[in-house]
């Protein structure tokens, strides 16, 4: 056995150093790994000397990687050049179509752990509309509760938790609950940034889907990471331009749904506002899951055939079913999650919530997760903490200045409008989990340290869960949870006990 480290990130600006004492080096590129690896499936050499022949000749392993993904369609060569984008100036909203893509890697500038300023992007959108002034009277209004609110919270959030404030270790924690709910108030135009790592495949969907979107700030993002790209890596960003599939698809079904939906149809009255309408709603779930979990735990584990390990489990008693599951869950810890066979239980929710809450839903991109456009009539999520501090009126004030701007927005300058809405403004999320999945979301966003937004909504998940998988999903919950959970299930403790937070 022999495993050779083919390289890893290196900062641009090192390799910018490698260059200036070496200008005609034209191998500081992550073609050629690409190029490498793909002949590794005719080319019999090891493949050190496979990587050092795609060195030696750049040009030759571009247009063996331009032949090899263009003409063959083996894009997956792609997916082993990386690339490392620092992404600034963007709205809170862009940053949403940036975190669609599952497989990259993101990291994003905290509104729960830095102080936000009063940056914001005005889309171009606003400006032709002739409505800027509105809209940044409006976003002005909304920082300056950001401060205020921040100004009251902070104090009342330590004096509500005077244990964690007497230890000045704990002191970052509870200013960062302060700034999460003070940051309710500002909009989607906040600027923020991101550290985005990608692999060339995906990135070339990325900047393919981006060409077809109709936000200008989006296009604008795609013709920067277009340039940045091809500068480094011309063979194997090749796809770039806007399809009609993705240019056209989402309009064109829209026009023939309220064409097709309308027609000779009464319309249901439109659902508004909070009280009508739960955060959570289990839309549905994998029937018999507990069994289906157990006879996919019987095939891989059991030797058995699928269908037969079904027939071996319905004859069981509630009482051996459970043995069994106990038998998955008992060497668990906290840091541990059920095996891959809990993917086949899955549970389809409706969620309504804030663009906070969403913000951090979002993480979870194993889940297949599709959304609706930021609906101010599904009203708006007001902090506790606001209230406690007295400034709920004047929240709500804001909300519905807001409100007020954007119907004029709306008019004059379409979709962009949603730049003007809160961090507080809600949207419908159709979230699919396995069971699996729902795991760690459960374990990260239900615990004490995890945000109160996320938390209700991902206990709402989990206590429906666990009605349709009463046995898969008996050990749900966050981790600071875990060992009380696991105690009542068996009696003592787990080995290991989570570090509190």
């Amino acid at each position: 056995m022999k495993v050779v480290l083919a390289g890893y990130n290196v900062d641009r600006e090192a390799l910018d150093e490698v260059r200036r004492f070496a200008p005609g080096r034209l191998d500081l590129t992550p073609e050629t790994l690409s190029a490498a690896y793909a002949r590794i499936s005719r080319d019999p050499r090891p493949v050190e000397e496979l990587r050092q022949a795609a060195r030696s000749e750049v040009d030759k392993a571009r247009r063996s990687n331009r032949t090899i993904i263009f003409k063959m369609g083996h894009h997956s060569v792609a997916e082993h050049a990386v690339f490392n984008f620092d992404i600034g100036g963007v709205s809170r909203l862009a940053i949403e179509e940036i975190e669609k893509f599952r497989l990259c890697s993101f990291t994003e500038k905290s509104q729960r752990y830095i102080k936000l300023g009063d940056d914001y992007v005005v889309p171009e959108e606003i400006v032709r509309s002739g409505k800027r002034p509105l809209f940044e009277t409006t976003i002005r209004a909304q920082n300056a509760l950001y401060h205020a609110l921040y100004a009251k919270l902070k104090p009342h959030v330590f004096a509500a938790n005077p244990e964690a404030a007497a230890d000045p270790g704990r002191h970052a924690l509870l200013d960062g609950w302060a700034k999460e709910d003070a940051r309710y108030a500002v909009s989607l135009a906040t600027e923020g940034q991101l550290g985005l790592t990608v692999n060339a495949r995906n990135l070339e969907l990325m900047i393919r889907r981006f060409a077809a979107h109709p936000s200008a700030e989006i296009q604008a993002l795609n013709r920067m990471l277009a340039e940045e790209a091809r500068r480094v890596a011309p063979s194997i960003v090749l796809f770039t331009e806007a399809t009609p599939f993705d240019a056209e698809t989402a309009a064109s079904f829209r026009e023939r749904a309220e064409d097709v939906l309308g027609r000779g149809r009464t319309r249901p009255a439109r659902v508004r506002g909070p009280a009508r309408e739960p955060a959570v709603r289990l839309i549905e779930a994998t029937p018999d899951g507990d069994d289906r979990i157990l006879a996919a735990l019987l095939h891989a584990f059991g030797g058995r055939a699928y269908d037969r390990g079904r027939a071996e489990i319905r004859r069981l008693s509630v009482r051996e079913k459970r043995a069994l599951f106990l038998t998955v869950f008992e060497r668990m810890e906290f840091y541990d999650f059920p095996p891959r066979e809990f993917e086949h239980g899955v549970l389809t929710f409706e969620l309504t919530v804030s663009a906070s809450c969403f913000a951090q839903i979002k993480r979870h991109r194993m889940a297949t997760l599709t959304v609706q456009d930021y609906d101010p009539s599904l009203g708006a999520t007001v902090p506790p903490s606001i209230e406690a501090v007295g400034e709920g009126s004047a929240f709500r004030e804001l909300i519905a200045r807001t409100g007020l701007a954007y119907a004029v927005l709306k008019e004059e300058a379409g979709t962009a409008a949603a730049y003007v809405l809160t961090n507080a403004h809600r949207r419908r999320v159709l979230l699919k989990v396995n069971l699996r999945e729902l795991y760690h979301i459960s374990r990260l966003r239900e615990d004490a340290s995890a945000q109160w937004d996320i938390r209700r909504v991902s206990a709402g998940m989990a206590r429906l869960a666990r009605a349709r998988f009463p046995l898969a999903g008996i050990l749900l919950g966050g981790k600071d949870a875990y060992p009380e959970l696991y105690r009542k299930i068996f009696g003592r403790l787990p080995a290991v006990v989570p570090p509190k937070t």
